[in-house]
């Protein structure tokens, strides 16, 4: 299989087309504005339908009825605009519709800038919409794992019947790589539909009785009985979808904890720490929700300090020290509203942080 070199959006983009996507939603904002223009001209050339929305709110709601037809739906959007989305993705999360979703984050809080972020980590993790509900979480550090783990997410938004989220950073969908396309998956027939999803709204042409799905249920010993349903099925989750990659536990002295751009730069600094003769490894959390607590019973007995490092000023941190136990001191290096650091950054504020519990 032969490597093009893609812009992140129009990877993702084609990603979505090739995992299967028969249907979109979008609304321009930066910086995945790629994405709906990418899939403007595209997705119908395969088949599929693009609708431009007229806003983040429209966008999830003509997802969510697209999704309980039985479609393939994907929308895309960046941290303000994923704000917006929260009540549509509760919804769809209550009325157990498979729908992909990608954040693209920026800076925040509020509008913000245009900036890459990761301050969306609590909005993706915890979610913003009401009641009990969560929602599957993967963070790529690249855009061939962002095309990868999209490609992979309509499967998996199908078998839980729930929506699948993507986190990737603006610096992601603007940057250029080498991508290694996957093979086309085929749209969903008619035929398909009604063999898979037996629960989709397709017309009583297509099954017996009537199909509804709905999120209200105003008897509370039902709704009960629906939200434990809904968490036996997280509890599969929990244990299936766990994704983390680790560097260099064995002896290391510091461990850094990073997810997505912030893990690259990490990946940076330890060679540099090491020719410094300092010690690094790193846990980079691949699944942020359910996240791999598991990762940290790797770290070697050498271990002297656990770092969170982010682009945000801590919404990992509480996962990070969930996750430690008690075990290690836990430090934080952080930037936020749109600033990278460098990996010289990095390297300077873990050896004081080191010298710290020395």
């Amino acid at each position: 299989m032969s490597k093009v070199l893609m812009k992140g959006n129009e990877a993702f983009a084609e990603a979505a087309i090739l995992g299967g996507c028969n249907c979109y939603f979008g609304y321009p904002i930066t910086p995945q504005n790629e994405i709906p223009e990418y899939m403007s001209h595209e997705l119908p050339k395969a088949g599929g339908a693009f609708i431009q929305a007229e806003s983040e709110l429209a966008a999830v709601n003509m997802a969510y009825g697209a999704a309980a037809s039985g479609g393939r739906a994907f929308i895309s959007t960046s941290s303000p605009g994923l704000a917006l989305m929260q009540e549509g993705l509760g919804f769809i999360c209550s009325a157990e519709v498979p729908l992909v979703v990608l954040n693209v984050s920026r800076g925040g809080p509020g509008v913000g800038g245009i900036q890459p972020g990761q301050a969306d980590y609590l909005q993706v993790t915890r979610g913003g919409y009401n009641g009990d509900a969560k929602i599957p979480v993967f963070a790529p550090a690249g855009i061939q794992e962002c095309v990868d783990l999209i490609y992979e997410a309509f499967d998996i938004a199908d078998e839980y019947r729930n929506p699948v989220m993507i986190f990737a950073d603006g610096m992601m969908g603007q940057m250029m790589e080498s991508v290694e396309l996957p093979p086309r998956k085929p749209m969903p027939t008619a035929a398909d539909i009604k063999a898979k999803k037996p629960w989709a709204i397709t017309g009583k042409g297509h099954h017996e009785g009537r199909n509804v799905v709905y999120s209200l249920r105003l008897d509370p010993d039902v709704l009960e009985k629906h939200v434990e349903t809904m968490f036996a099925k997280y509890a599969v989750a929990e244990e299936k979808l766990v994704r983390y990659k680790t560097q260099g536990l064995e002896d290391a002295e510091i461990v850094f904890v990073a997810f997505g751009t912030m893990s690259r730069l990490c990946a940076e600094a330890i060679d540099l720490l090491a020719e410094q003769g300092i010690k690094a490894g790193m846990i980079r959390p691949i699944s942020l929700w359910p996240y791999p607590d598991k990762a940290f019973d790797e770290i070697g007995d050498k271990a002297k300090i656990v770092i969170s490092t982010e682009l945000s000023m801590g919404q990992m941190l509480t996962d990070v020290k969930a996750a430690v136990k008690g075990r290690w001191p836990v430090g934080l290096i952080h930037r936020t509203g749109g600033v990278v650091p460098s990996s010289l950054e990095i390297v300077d504020r873990a050896k004081k942080l080191l010298e710290g519990v020395q």
